[in-house]
């Protein structure tokens, strides 16, 4: 058949990550999609790399939430792999499914679990969505869940621990930070979005969460940054309770323009999930966190 493939969200981490995978494995791709990769960007930045791995691709450029740009650049694909982001997803199924698009692969997130509003109910109503429009359409699905992902500089979750270590002579923390977390190194995602791909059997109209190697309590990732940085991390406690009406002061004070109630409680908020699943259909095995954040820190320190 000749088909051809679309992703969003290459120039992110992970989808450059993915992008290595293809070209690493580039003939295998192309016996599958023939008709060759056409990358949805947002606009020319940080393209750079991709067009290195990729030099074949097509790429375009608009908004993901333009109907009209998705329906020309998406008819006559035959799979998508979406990794630009969940609050896009609604807007992908439903011109996937004007467009007649096979197969959709999501990249979603595992804050769908969580039990505050903030943090889990709109991305149950998107998901909910999407399995409604594809049960409908039969569109052949596949939604990966990563958690909190870390590896590069600028992810928003490990770096910013470690600026924290190597800048803060006492690291704060909330009730000991002794709550499990599972974060996963982004080139195991890359690896992870690749495998899917060309394992369509073993993974068509199933979900997968796709966690680190096993749970590490975030007191225990602080530790591993500090040995790393060659710093000892010296630990002050808060209360839940006094970090989360400390949230409400703020709160009222700037007039509910300052919002961090949830961000404390979801901070409590264990976040370890099984990647069983995800082992067992397409061989999923990432690496333990102190191998991933030593790849990471040594960016850092460099």
């Amino acid at each position: 058949m000749n088909c051809k493939l679309a992703i969003t969200g290459i120039t992110g981490k992970t989808g450059e990550a993915f992008a290595e995978y293809l070209s690493m494995h580039m003939d295998n791709v192309l016996d599958k999609f023939q008709s060759g990769i056409k990358i949805l960007a947002r606009s020319s930045s940080r393209l750079e790399n991709t067009k290195k791995l990729l030099p074949i691709a097509e790429i375009t450029y608009g908004d993901l939430q333009d109907e009209l740009y998705l329906e020309n650049q998406l008819d006559g694909v035959d799979t998508i792999v979406h990794i630009a982001g969940i609050k896009y997803s609604e807007n992908i199924v439903k011109v996937t499914a004007k467009c007649h698009v096979r197969r959709l692969i999501l990249v979603h997130t595992t804050g769908i679990y969580s039990k505050y509003k903030e943090a889990g109910e709109e991305y149950r109503r998107i998901d909910s969505v999407v399995y409604d429009i594809c049960n409908k359409e039969g569109i052949i699905l596949t939604i990966l869940r990563p958690t909190m992902i870390y590896g590069c500089l600028g992810d928003h979750n490990v770096h910013v621990f470690t600026k924290m270590v190597d800048k803060l002579p006492m690291m704060p923390v909330v009730n000991g930070a002794k709550y499990q977390l599972q974060p996963v190194y982004y080139k195991d995602l890359g690896r992870a979005y690749y495998q899917v791909l060309m394992n369509e059997e073993k993974t068509a109209n199933q979900d997968f969460d796709l966690s680190g190697k096993e749970p590490i309590t975030l007191r225990e990732m602080l530790l591993e940054i500090g040995n790393c940085l060659g710093k000892k991390v010296h630990f002050i406690s808060v209360p839940f309770e006094l970090a989360f009406w400390g949230a409400v002061v703020i709160y009222i004070i700037s007039f509910r323009n300052i919002d961090y109630r949830e961000k404390v409680q979801r901070l409590c908020e264990p976040r370890v999930y099984s990647h069983a699943k995800a082992t067992e259909a397409f061989g999923y095995d990432p690496v333990e966190f102190k191998v991933g954040v030593s790849k990471e820190l040594e960016e850092y320190k460099s």
